[in-house]
């Protein structure tokens, strides 16, 4: 058997032509007029007219900020719990307060902090990179911490 012999095991599906002479003649199975009975036909989908008309979807005239919601929400902590958890002396910052267990990752990130003043607090803290509250802020100085 050579290469030129070989056959499929199913023939191929032959695509019908349409208007080329024959049995069809006229407007050969078209109908008449319109869009689809024109060369290149081709209507657009429906989709289209429902997309173009969600502003949000169709990315026209909106700010993007509006959908960055993951900084604009701090993860709140109070002394008290930093009282529990630090010994004194200790330097506080998002990063160690994730390896103390205490906040989580927001979508792969280190998310922002902030620091209230309630509960019992009687340690000298040195936190840095996190937002604190006026009274928790003076507590914490109170004690000979720093807050930068």
């Amino acid at each position: 058997m050579q290469a030129h012999e070989v056959k499929t095991r199913t023939p191929r599906a032959v695509k019908k032509v349409v208007g080329r002479g024959g049995k069809r003649g006229k407007t050969s199975g078209r109908g008449t007029k319109g869009q689809d009975a024109r060369a290149g036909h081709r209507k657009r989908p429906q989709m289209r007219d429902t997309i173009k008309k969600l502003p949000k979807l169709r990315g026209e005239g909106v700010s993007r900020n509006q959908f960055k919601t993951e900084f604009t929400h701090y993860v709140v902590l109070n002394l008290g719990i930093l009282n529990l958890e630090f010994k004194n002396g200790a330097r506080v910052t998002p990063k160690v307060l994730l390896e103390h267990a205490l906040v989580e990752k927001k979508g792969n990130k280190v998310p922002m902090v902030k620091i209230l003043a309630s509960g019992e607090f009687d340690k000298k803290l040195d936190i840095r990179g996190c937002l604190i509250s006026e009274p928790a802020k003076t507590a914490v100085e109170k004690l000979g911490g720093t807050v930068k």
